[in-house]
């Protein structure tokens, strides 16, 4: 996960060249921003917490919004999980959530 961004959190040349394909990527699924929601953030390590209420200088950089046709059933934080979606490289704001950004993948699914 970490290989989709750069050193100043711009996109890197992977994360270009796969733009628009469905790609597959292991993590760990963070707390949910909401119940009853199909969106979720893949972290690139178990989040006990939630990681957006943490300082500037304790932000996580490996993490991956995903969007999902489902409403998602929380996976436990130490979990990992494979997630499969169409990586999108423009700017959203997920309309359940309000969470923005820059990256995600859509269309997705996952499985332990």
């Amino acid at each position: 996960m970490r290989d989709l961004y750069t050193r100043e959190r711009g996109f890197s040349d992977l994360a270009r060249s796969l733009a628009g394909q469905r790609i597959s990527v292991e993590g760990y699924m963070a707390p949910p921003l909401k119940a009853q929601s199909s969106f979720f953030v893949l972290t690139g390590r178990p989040m006990a917490v939630c990681p957006f209420c943490e300082s500037e200088t304790e932000w996580i950089e490996d993490i991956l919004p995903v969007q999902t046709k489902r409403v998602v059933d929380p996976v436990y934080y130490t979990v990992g999980i494979d997630t499969r979606g169409v990586l999108s490289l423009d700017e959203f704001t997920d309309p359940e959530t309000g969470f923005v950004g820059q990256m995600r993948l859509t269309d997705a699914t996952f499985g332990r």
